[in-house]
């Protein structure tokens, strides 16, 4: 039996150990380059594979690679394919996207320093982790594995680079976008307050948020919505106010989105609203910074979507969308009192048309006398009913409306108000309709004006036609027939578990001050109950305004 020297056991051990690893290391790369010539196979019978069949690790070889990737971005004029060597030495491949990645910064920056030819360089090898210490010199840089995660990284518009003998790439952040500037919301402007609004950017819109609210306690978590758009959705919240329940609810409707496509946020909100047949919307949209910000310290949760400059806010109350940011960027006293005629507006918009038929038609007792004569004879030579008559008119003015917001922004306006006008006079003389029914129908369109919310304006437009044939048909006991289901439908409404008429039904007598008085800034000393729950105090208690006493 041979013995030998310790050091030489310890050497002979290492020896065979290394050629474990070798082998070992030899059978993992080519069972990857058999899955990846399969996947090549794959492609070319069926290009049209699902993120989960793409999970298939890099091969070593960069050839093998290369095809994969030129099968999958076959007739794709805009990606790039561009080989190069590392120092003259290792080959690699950048791919990039053409309008979306930064070329000027990846020419200088990324293929200038890595094509460098060094002196006295013994190997030709470059690892990842020495590109990542030593060549690269941009900041934002990741490390990817599989081709899912190339095509991730190129769609989004950073360049991506492969080495050959080596089963990992690098992604570097060097996208680039075009956007436009930002600019104040043209749906939700006010006459004091922040201009900004969100664009279509997402990576800004994030930015817009935390440059409101800097705590880290700003919590943003990225999901991917889209089999082929591959639409990134950020939701948003703040740790310690929101609750967790929230939180998990709204990302598990995210989650189970299985869509070819998101474009927009309203294809979102059509997932994630508890009720899809209301003509309520149940999820507030916004396309102002301040109002989102708003929301999220008052225990609600947003939704950012890529390409849309309007987030989302969940959940939401009926009068969330009767509330404008105006109120708060006014004295109290006057946004409680723009608040009590907003409320006013949204009962004139529902139930004037309908109850002037109703009264018309039914209950001509409640008009005073004067009042009745001059009605009968503007109605003498009209040929239709009171109720075909509204129709007729209602009718006109949203197709006036409608074309108005068609037509360019130079004619769109002129067009709305002198066709009104026009058609208006022409159908009282031809006697068609009654001069009090155009008086009642450009009330109402005007009052619909007033709501701050375009989806909200639209329900009460969409309902005023049932009002009107159950005017037309039951008088008011019709109008007071339709008062009540809308009513118990407003009630039995829920927005993410939230009650849609909260804090009026069921009451809540600390929330309620936001809902009929814009409390002082100074007296919202506390978070909505229902959102706010986890962190009730908003500000210190003593907060009212005055002389300064002495020792403060």
């Amino acid at each position: 039996m041979i013995r030998y020297p310790p050091s030489q056991l310890r050497e002979k051990g290492r020896r065979e150990v290394s050629e474990v690893v070798r082998r070992w290391r030899k059978w993992l790369s080519k069972a990857d380059e058999h899955k990846t010539k399969a996947l090549e196979e794959k492609i070319k019978r069926n290009p049209h594979l699902n993120k989960q069949e793409l999970h298939t690790p890099l091969s070593a070889s960069l050839t093998d690679n290369e095809q994969v990737l030129r099968s999958l971005y076959k007739n794709c004029y805009d990606v790039i394919f561009r080989s190069f060597f590392i120092s003259g030495k290792t080959k690699a491949m950048l791919i990039y996207i053409e309008g979306m990645s930064n070329v000027e910064e990846l020419n200088d920056n990324l293929l200038a320093p890595l094509m460098k030819e060094e002196a006295g360089q013994p190997h030709s090898m470059h690892s990842i982790q020495e590109l990542l210490e030593k060549r690269i010199n941009i900041s934002t840089v990741s490390e990817i594995q599989t081709f899912a995660d190339v095509i991730d990284k190129v769609s989004v518009g950073h360049p991506v680079i492969i080495i050959d003998k080596q089963q990992s790439g690098l992604s570097v952040g060097l996208e680039k976008y075009e956007q436009r500037s930002l600019e104040e919301p043209p749906a939700e402007r006010v006459v004091r307050g922040p201009r900004h609004g969100f664009i279509e950017t997402l990576q800004v819109n994030i930015s817009l948020l935390r440059r409101r609210i800097k705590s880290p306690q700003l919590k943003t978590e990225l999901l991917k919505v889209g089999r082929y758009s591959q639409t990134d959705v950020v939701v948003a919240y703040i740790e310690g106010i929101v609750d967790p329940t929230l939180v998990q609810e709204v990302t598990n409707r995210l989650k189970r989105i299985k869509v070819d496509a998101i474009l927009d946020s309203q294809n979102i909100e059509e997932f994630i609203e508890d009720n899809p047949y209301s003509p309520f919307p149940q999820v507030l949209n916004t396309e102002r910074v301040d109002v989102t910000c708003a929301y999220l310290l008052e225990g609600h949760v947003g939704v950012l979507v890529d390409g849309s400059p309007f987030a989302l806010i969940a959940p939401t109350t009926f009068y969330s969308l009767l509330q404008s940011a105006e109120d708060y960027y006014e004295r109290f006293m006057i946004g409680t009192a723009l608040r009590w005629l907003r409320y006013f507006f949204v009962v004139l918009a529902l139930l004037l048309p309908s109850m002037y038929v109703a009264v018309l038609s039914f209950h001509q007792e409640m008009v005073p006398e004067t009042l009745l004569l001059s009605m009968a004879a503007s109605r003498e030579v009209v040929p239709f009913p009171a109720l075909v008559e509204a129709f007729i008119m209602e009718v006109i003015f949203e197709v006036l409306r409608e074309a108005g917001i068609r037509l360019p922004m130079q004619i769109g306006a002129a067009v709305s108000i002198v066709g009104g006008l026009i058609i208006g006079e022409a159908a009282v003389r031809a006697g068609i309709v009654s001069s009090p029914m155009v008086i009642v129908v450009a009330l109402t369109g005007i009052a619909n004006f007033a709501f701050p919310r375009f989806n909200a304006a639209f329900a009460i437009r969409l309902l005023r036609f049932p009002l009107l044939l159950l005017a037309g048909t039951l008088g008011l006991l019709g109008v007071m027939l339709g008062v009540v289901t809308l009513v118990i439908h407003l009630c039995t409404l829920r927005s993410f578990g939230l009650p849609y008429l909260a804090p009026m039904a069921p009451v809540d007598v600390r929330s309620i001050k936001d809902v009929l008085l814009r409390a002082p800034a100074w007296a919202s000393d506390t978070r909505p109950r229902l959102t706010g729950q986890a962190n009730k105090k908003r500000q210190a208690h003593d907060q009212k305004p005055g002389p300064s006493r002495g020792g403060e």
